[in-house]
């Protein structure tokens, strides 16, 4: 594969000069947590090791990487504890911005420790590193007006009365046949403010763990850039990635080995091969949920229509298994 060409946002340019090709990979929140009974730091450490050992086959196949993840449960954790503290002691509520850019530093920091790990023991070069991600969004995006991105943990229905009393301006609604879950607005990313450091790293060699939790929501005003009480979703920012960086292959890891039709019937069909357009009138139709599959689907799409050639969705252990024989879902154009 030729070198990336240059690639410009806003003012400043820089060159790439990347020789391997680059993945884009998204790693789901609760794919970090395998059981409502394994969700300690530990715990969710052992499934980050587990997904990387998956990831590194992409390397080992000639990819250079670019990771992000999600972090709706561990945003969660990160709330229940500021409420707790703040019953108790008085202590301050976090702020949802915050609360992201934790999340961003504490599982960017094990993906990076598990990526240089596993890296090492296979003879390739372990140079790895996080970036804490704004996200540029605009101010008057409907997605605050309509909030529609889960976040935390789920609950079942005979909870709801209970929260609503606690969080009486807290919005729930299913997800998916899963439970519930509160959901907050979900602007569209226009802008990765870090791009060009994101490239820069690119350039010297490294796997890049960006954009985590789909970055740092922030708004663009006459002082400058502040942070905004949202969520983006994380696979609308790794297609808004993968398309700045020109990057040939979008890897959506999530907890199903397969993109299903019907999903939650006994109609359940599973997609393998499909084109750009047949995901396309799939979406037109309903059949994926806006909190669950739905916005990897549209990101898959968005992908797609703006230059990416593939996008493969799947569980951590079939992603090298997707590439070596056609596992998961593979959308194309």
């Amino acid at each position: 594969m030729p070198p990336c060409p240059a690639l410009t946002q806003g003012k400043n340019k820089i060159e790439l000069r990347v020789k391997k090709k680059l993945a884009v990979i998204a790693i789901g929140g609760n794919s970090l947590i395998k059981h409502r009974s394994q969700q300690t730091v530990e715990d969710q450490y052992r499934a980050i090791c587990e997904t990387i050992r998956h990831l590194v086959d992409l390397v080992e196949h000639g990819y250079q990487l670019v990771i992000t993840h999600g972090n709706g449960p561990q945003v969660g954790f990160i709330l229940l504890r500021s409420e707790i503290a703040r019953k108790e002691i008085g202590l301050h509520i976090v702020p949802l911005s915050s609360c992201v850019a934790d999340t961003q530093g504490a599982i960017g920091l094990q993906i990076q420790q598990a990526l240089t790990d596993e890296l090492e023991k296979r003879n390739q070069v372990a140079k790895a590193v996080t970036i804490v991600t704004q996200v540029e969004v605009s101010p008057t995006d409907p997605g605050f007006e309509a909030p529609d991105k889960p976040v935390g943990e789920f609950y079942q229905a005979d909870q709801l009365e209970e929260l609503i009393k606690q969080h009486p301006g807290w919005i729930l609604k299913e997800d998916a046949n899963r439970g519930f879950r509160r959901v907050v607005p979900s602007p569209v990313p226009l802008k990765i403010v870090e791009q060009e450091a994101i490239n820069a790293l690119l350039a010297d060699g490294f796997q890049v763990i960006a954009a985590g939790g789909g970055g740092v929501p922030v708004v663009r005003g006459k002082e400058g850039l502040s942070c905004v009480d949202a969520v983006i979703d994380k696979d609308k920012t790794a297609a808004l990635l993968a398309t700045n960086l020109q990057a040939p292959l979008l890897v959506i890891s999530t907890a199903v080995e397969q993109v299903m039709l019907n999903y939650g019937t006994t109609q359940e069909k599973a997609l393998g091969r499909v084109s750009l357009q047949e995901i396309e009138r799939y979406f037109q139709e309903g059949h994926f949920a806006p909190g669950s599959m739905g916005p990897k689907i549209e990101a898959a799409i968005s992908f797609l229509k703006n230059g990416g050639k593939k996008v493969i969705i799947t569980n951590p252990k079939n992603i090298g298994a997707a590439l070596a024989c056609g596992k998961g879902t593979q959308i194309s154009r």
